[in-house]
C-alpha cells in the first residue's frame, strides 16, 4: 500500500495546478495562529476563545463556503475555504495548548482514515464499480472500526446504530441520517403507498392538535406533531434520494428570488404591500412565478406566501 500511495503522490505532484510560488504556506498559518494565541503578545479576542465558543463561527464559515459555491465565484470560494481552514487550525492550536493533540495529528488521522476506507484505491481492493459500492464498503469499514472503538463499548453504555449520528447536524439532515441508519436494519416502509399514508396520518394529527390547542393550551403538542410531520416528509425525500436540507435551502432561495422580484415590480409602480388588496397581491405573485418559469423553464412551484392577517 505504501508504494502505491507514494506513486500516486509523485503523480499528483507532477500534475499539480499550484505551480506559482506562494508567499505563505500551511506552516505560516499555524505560526500565525500561535502568535494570535500567545499569552503575552497575542490578540485578546483569540485568547478568550475555546472549542465551544468557536462552534457558531465554524458553522457560519461552513455556510459561507456553501453560499460562495452557489454564487459561482471561484475567488470567493477560495477565500471562504481559507476562513474555514483557519477554524480547524484554531481548534488544533487550543488542543495543542491543552496537550491533547496538534494540527499534525489532525492531518495524520484524516490521511490514515481516507487510506483505510478506500482500499479499492490504495490497496487494490476488488469488486468496487459504483458509488453505491463505495458507500456500502465505507459503512462496513466504519462499522467495524466503531466496534473496536473503546469509548463506544464502555460497560455502562448501551450502544445503538444511531449513536454516531451527530446531534449538532441541521435538523432535516439529522432526520434523514437517523432514518437511513434505522432502515439499514429493516426499520423502513416497503412501498411508496405506506410512506404517503404515514404522511397523511401525521398531517391529520397535526390538524387535530392545532384545533385543540387554542382551547386546551396544548401548543407543545402542536410543535410535537409538526416535528413528526417534518420527520416523515424528510424520510420520503430520503426514499427518493433527495437531500431534504438541500431541498429546503433551494425552496428558500426560490421564495427569496421571487419575492424580491415582486418587491422590485411594486416599487417601480409606486404601490405598497400594506395597501394593495390581497387578490391583486396574489395575482402579481402569480405573474412573477410565470415570468421566472418562462425564463428558467422551471416547472416547480415556489412556496406560497402566507396571507396577511386581518388584524
Amino acid at each position: 500500500m505504501q508504494n502505491e500511495l507514494k506513486s500516486k503522490k509523485d503523480e499528483y505532484k507532477r500534475e499539480s495546478p499550484m505551480e506559482e510560488p506562494h508567499s505563505h504556506t500551511m506552516n505560516d498559518l499555524i505560526d500565525i495562529m500561535r502568535a494570535l494565541r500567545d499569552k503575552e503578545t497575542g490578540c485578546p479576542w483569540d485568547l478568550e476563545q475555546n472549542w465551544r465558543s468557536l462552534i457558531p463561527f465554524t458553522l457560519e464559515e461552513a455556510y459561507e463556503v456553501a453560499d460562495a459555491i452557489e454564487n459561482g465565484n471561484s475567488q470567493t470560494v477560495c477565500d471562504e475555504l481559507g476562513d474555514l481552514l483557519f477554524q480547524i487550525v484554531f481548534y488544533a492550536q487550543i488542543a495543542f495548548e491543552e496537550k491533547k493533540f496538534n494540527f499534525a495529528d489532525v492531518v495524520a488521522n484524516i490521511c490514515e482514515k481516507m487510506i483505510r476506507r478506500h482500499p479499492h484505491v490504495f490497496d487494490h481492493g476488488d469488486g468496487i464499480k459504483t458509488a453505491s459500492d463505495v458507500e456500502a464498503q465505507w459503512d462496513a469499514i466504519k462499522s467495524k472500526e466503531n466496534r473496536k472503538s473503546p469509548h463506544l463499548h464502555d460497560k455502562d453504555t448501551q450502544t445503538s446504530v444511531l449513536d454516531d449520528v451527530t446531534k449538532a447536524l441541521p435538523a432535516l439532515l439529522r432526520a434523514q441520517k437517523l432514518k437511513k441508519r434505522a432502515a439499514k436494519i429493516g426499520f423502513d416502509w416497503d412501498t411508496e403507498t405506506q410512506f404517503r399514508a404515514k404522511i397523511k396520518e401525521e398531517l391529520d394529527e397535526l390538524y387535530e392538535a392545532i384545533d385543540a390547542a387554542p382551547h386546551k393550551g396544548k401548543q407543545e403538542h402542536v410543535e410535537e406533531e409538526f416535528g413528526d410531520l417534518l420527520f416523515c416528509i424528510s424520510d420520503l425525500a430520503r426514499r427518493h434520494g433527495i437531500n431534504a436540507e438541500e431541498a429546503m435551502r433551494k425552496g428558500n432561495e426560490k421564495f427569496y428570488r421571487r419575492f424580491t422580484a415582486l418587491e422590485k415590480d411594486m416599487n417601480s409602480t409606486g404601490k405598497s404591500f400594506h395597501t394593495m388588496p390581497l387578490d391583486e397581491f396574489m395575482h402579481k405573485w402569480g405573474e412573477v412565478k410565470k415570468a421566472e418559469k418562462a425564463q428558467n423553464n422551471d416547472a416547480q412551484d415556489a412556496p406560497f406566501p402566507q396571507a396577511r392577517s386581518e388584524g
